[in-house]
């Protein structure tokens, strides 16, 4: 992780200092030269958040950890998510008992112990309407069942009035709807989860370096033991020595798995999911769960003051970077979401943003939306570890899962240097953990920020994005009035937190700052204008 080195002058624009571009490249050339010259016990391949997680875990046990990506860290699938921390209630209809069980524990550890400053319980809506999938009675019985598996921390699943739902959510549709099932889950912002668990594997000592890329891999008597890699921001190569490689490239694992064995079948099947986010016409305090046959669900949330509507499920054959929505996605979403929600809510209008993702599935026959996230770890011919699959919810437990299997492995390489994980807390927290409410209370009446006082929105979005990590951010607005500014006049963000990516948390470009740690390309904010400047505050190092 670079340190603060340039922070514009007073009184100055944040986007008027001069770029000082050696600064920038010495970060990551100081990075790829300690990549370059020492021997790691684990080189992680991929920074979605089951690399992110394994390097954490890695770490922690004492391992001499390496983490790159071809892209950002989150760049894909894992910041292309429903945003959800859930246990699966799908999953109760196959007779998954114990999975649910295993999922609403890992979920209430994220959101109680591990990170509640960047995760919040989230009430849901089962819609029960006339000629649907399933009856109240069965419903009722479900969500009851699945409060049950989570020893009811998020209250007794229920059933209530389609007159009381409206008045929390007043864009539901109440024609034909006879009850409403509820329930309890967790909601997160995806990239800021991951980013916090990147910055907790460099705070437990591994070396992380995004935007580089694999070329190929090193050899040993046949055994694979490293990578080439190209850094995409100058187009420098260096390598990486290691005695395991893990690949965790989500869409991509067989790819490299070709790189180790130019024979290796495949072992994974993609599904897209693509999603909507539109301007709210009313406040929503709850979220839909609509369920569309017998094994889907569309979903409406109130997300980052936006709804976000979906998901789509199908399967994808194509070049992974390639996956986008198109129209017949927006269709669907739009269409599936009228189920239950009101026509004003959903014009094409109101639409900001709209993003894809693969859901990585082991590969097989069937229909992928009545697939399970299961996690496959399997090893090649090279001795390279790959890991696919699983779900957010339980990226903690996946992590742990990928480090006993390295400590099982023949020979057991990396066993003797391994602290056992039985040994370490199991619900570690992440960077910032506090308290978000008492965040906020705190910058708005005590923050720092020169002149007035920072605005409501703001605290409560760093509080919630950050935790206690906010007060450094709102220091750097304290040294430097134009960072309180903020970045677009219809937005929380300030300044300071562009100037906190590039130095403290691995941005180096636009879409970094605006798609990832920030929420303004969400909003639909991420004009030409505040993108120029951005890119100039990246290059002002």
């Amino acid at each position: 992780m670079t340190t603060l080195q340039s922070v514009p002058s007073p009184g100055t624009h944040p986007a008027s200092g001069s770029a000082v571009s050696s600064l920038k490249a010495a970060g990551r050339a100081e990075t790829r030269e300690q990549l370059s010259k020492a021997t790691y016990d684990l080189l992680v391949i991929g920074g979605g958040i089951l690399g992110i997680s394994t390097a954490w875990h890695a770490a922690q046990s004492g391992l001499r950890v390496a983490l790159v990506d071809a892209g950002d860290f989150a760049g894909a699938t894992s910041s292309a998510s429903s945003k959800l921390l859930h246990g699966g209630l799908r999953y109760l209809q196959t007779g998954a008992v114990k999975l649910v069980a295993e999922n609403h524990f890992e979920r209430r550890a994220v959101s109680r112990q591990v990170a509640p400053h960047l995760a919040n319980p989230l009430t849901f809506y089962l819609p029960v309407y006339k000629g649907g999938p399933h009856g109240a009675a069965k419903l009722g019985a479900g969500v009851f069942a699945y409060s049950a598996l989570s020893a009811f921390g998020d209250g007794v699943g229920h059933v209530i009035s389609a007159a009381k739902a409206q008045r929390d959510v007043p864009e539901l549709r109440t024609e034909n709807l006879k009850a409403v099932a509820v329930y309890g889950d967790d909601q997160m912002n995806d990239s800021r989860m991951a980013l916090m668990t990147v910055r907790a594997a460099a705070e437990s000592g591994a070396t992380v370096l995004n935007h580089a890329e694999v070329t190929g891999l090193r050899f040993t008597r046949g055994r694979v033991t490293g990578a080439e890699l190209k850094d995409r921001t100058d187009g420098t190569e260096f390598g990486v020595t290691a005695r395991l490689v893990l690949n965790a490239t989500g869409p991509w694992v067989d790819h490299l798995r070709r790189m180790e064995d130019p024979e290796a079948a495949p072992s994974i099947r993609l599904s897209k999911g693509a999603h909507l986010v539109l301007k709210r016409t009313s406040p929503w305090r709850a979220a839909l769960a609509t369920p569309i046959d017998k094994y889907r669900i569309t979903f409406a949330l109130p997300w980052e003051d936006m709804l976000l509507l979906g998901t789509t499920d199908e399967e994808y054959e194509g070049d992974p970077a390639d996956v986008a929505v198109n129209d017949k996605d927006v269709t669907q979403i739009l269409d599936e979401a009228a189920f239950s929600i009101r026509d004003q809510q959903l014009s094409r209008d109101l639409i900001t943003y709209s993003f894809a993702g693969l859901r990585v599935l082991p590969g097989g026959p069937g229909d992928t939306s009545k697939a399970k996230r299961e996690t496959v770890v399997t090893e090649g011919r090279g001795g390279m570890l790959s890991v696919a699959g699983g779900k957010w919810t339980t990226f903690r437990h996946i992590g742990r899962t990928v480090m006993n299997k390295l400590a099982t492995l023949p020979g057991r390489p990396l066993a003797e240097d391994m602290e056992p994980l039985a040994h370490l807390p199991k619900k570690l927290p992440l960077p910032g953990i506090a308290n978000p409410n008492a965040v906020a209370h705190r910058l708005l009446v005590d923050g720092g920020m020169p002149g007035p006082r920072m605005a409501a929105d703001t605290a409560r979005h760093l509080a919630t994005h950050y935790g206690s990590l906010a007060f450094d951010i709102a220091r750097l607005a304290n040294e430097d009035p134009a960072l309180a500014e903020r970045v677009h006049p219809d937005a929380p963000e300030i300044w300071a937190q562009v100037v906190y990516a590039r130095d403290h948390e691995w941005a180096e470009t636009a879409d970094d700052v605006l798609r990832r740690r920030t929420t303004l390309t969400i909003r639909g904010l991420a004009t030409d204008d505040v993108r120029g400047r951005v890119e100039d505050v990246l290059r002002a190092r």
